[in-house]
């Protein structure tokens, strides 16, 4: 009797063992979509026999542990890789807008200026008494003031959604890390039972994917299933259920970086002085947007600064000791900027040509018609060297400019499509060990049912033969 009970509790144990599989097998199948979800197995452990006389029974299987398929190798791998595609996407798609503005071979850009305004000065070496041709040269100061300004105010606007991209982007962080903290109460409230907190830890290192695509971080996973994560150096974001902010906000001048751009701060408690961590953010999406903004445009358009500056004060300097048609001198064709700062943007025409074409020196002394010596000297500071303390014309150093930018662009494009092609290739190593196979849960699927079907017939031959005895009469 008693083995028949054994026989009837092993059953028993066997279809729940196998409706727990299925269970699994339905969550599987149920995530195959679901990103960063590992494959969970149902791990069965033989029951603990029981012994009779000279013989030990076994009793069965048990259900142990549900656990999930993972290589914490390769998902830190993964991480860390993710971290380089958010920086190379983000900083080409950036030099690709920085590239845009200077795409002489879609729009007239400077350079085309530049010849039209040197041009318009042999024009007028050649009919240096025409109203006509000195209205050219007027045109074309005009065009170059007005190209200047608008290279200067796209680099401005490029800079504008940097900053609201990076402010975008550490508003996401805090979502992330908030989150992550909420995450590892989880994780350690399902594990202090001894239970692995599977679906728990799949979403956390989603999170911590998602995070290092934006920003450069450091984590660690402490004994009892916690993490801590550290952005830079020194930003402690997460540290058990505890979550602290980062912030952006504008700030004034520094070495490197404008008035009004975006800083990003850290704060360790609430009543604490804001430290600034934007140098320590060098990874991820922000940590592009930064470089890129600060070093590449910052850079790009200091050099346009240097050119019109350089051009305003070259042509005035030859401009103000020629005669007008009127026979004055002194007068300058541009507005002279007070600093090489923003000079780009501040280059305008001199009111006194604005209001009178008749200014427009051509001669090299009074009472001269036909004199155009001033004029040929004014064309021919297209080759002077003056850029570069000397070393190059405005020519050739925006040339050098718009080359560096083609530049930078095509290696930026080249290693962001790489990167993105090695983390293809990581999560297709990830998705061929953890990953959801259909055809595979369908076999497990009729395995744990045929399992399921066996351990019934299994109940009802016990009750059977548990029938039989019971029908038995004595003799």
């Amino acid at each position: 009797m008693s083995r028949i009970w054994s026989m009837m509790d092993v059953g028993r144990r066997s279809m729940m063992n196998s409706q727990t599989a299925l269970q699994t097998t339905s969550h599987n199948i149920a995530n195959k979509s679901t990103e960063g979800y590992s494959r969970q197995r149902v791990e069965m452990l033989t029951n603990q026999p029981i012994g009779e006389g000279k013989l030990r029974m076994g009793m069965g299987a048990r259900a142990g542990l549900v656990t999930r398929t993972n290589n914490e190798f390769l998902e830190k791998n993964i991480e860390r890789e993710s971290n380089q595609m958010g920086y190379l996407d983000a900083r080409s798609e950036l030099l690709g807008r920085v590239e845009q503005v200077y795409n002489e071979q879609v729009n007239k850009g400077l350079n085309h200026s530049l010849g039209s305004f040197f041009n318009s000065f042999r024009e007028l070496s050649n009919n240096p008494e025409s109203l006509a041709t000195r209205t050219q040269v007027k045109e074309a100061a005009l065009g170059i003031a007005n190209d200047f300004k608008k290279v200067h105010d796209q680099l401005e606007a490029i800079k504008s959604d940097a900053d609201f991209r990076i402010r975008t982007r550490i508003e996401e962080v805090n979502q992330l890390t908030k989150e992550i903290a909420n995450l590892n109460e989880k994780v350690q409230t399902v594990e202090l039972t001894g239970v692995p907190a599977n679906d728990e830890r799949d979403r956390r290192e989603v999170l911590l994917k998602q995070l290092g695509e934006k920003i450069n971080i450091r984590y660690a996973e402490g004994k009892d299933g916690q993490l801590t994560i550290t952005a830079g150096n020194t930003a402690v974001l997460v540290s058990g259920y505890s979550q602290r902010d980062l912030i952006a906000q504008q700030t004034p001048e520094r070495e490197g970086k404008r008035e009004g751009n975006l800083d990003i701060f850290y704060k360790s408690t609430d009543n604490s002085t804001p430290v600034l961590v934007s140098g320590q953010l060098t990874g991820g999406e922000v940590g592009a947007m930064l470089e890129v903004r600060d070093k590449m445009i910052g850079e790009i358009s200091d050099g346009m600064d240097q050119v019109a500056y350089a051009l305003a004060t070259e042509v005035n300097t030859a401009h103000a000791q020629g005669y007008d048609r009127a026979g004055r001198t002194g007068n300058f064709l541009f507005e002279q900027p007070q600093d090489v700062r923003d000079a780009a943007f501040y280059l305008k025409v001199s009111d006194e040509v604005l209001n009178d074409v008749g200014r427009v020196a051509a001669a090299g002394a009074p009472g001269a018609p036909g004199d155009n010596r001033i004029a040929n000297i004014l064309s021919g500071l297209e080759y002077k060297q003056v850029m570069d303390d000397g070393t190059s014309t405005f020519n050739d150093y925006y040339a050098s400019v718009v080359g560096r930018i083609g530049i930078e662009t095509q290696r930026a494009n080249s290693a962001a499509s790489a990167q993105r092609d090695i983390v293809g290739q990581l999560k297709n190593i990830r998705e061929s060990i953890s990953g959801v196979s259909l055809d595979e849960e369908t076999t497990k699927m009729i395995e744990f049912q045929k399992a399921f079907d066996a351990s019934a017939r299994l109940i009802k031959t016990a009750d059977e033969m548990l029938d039989t005895v019971l029908r038995l009469k004595p003799m």
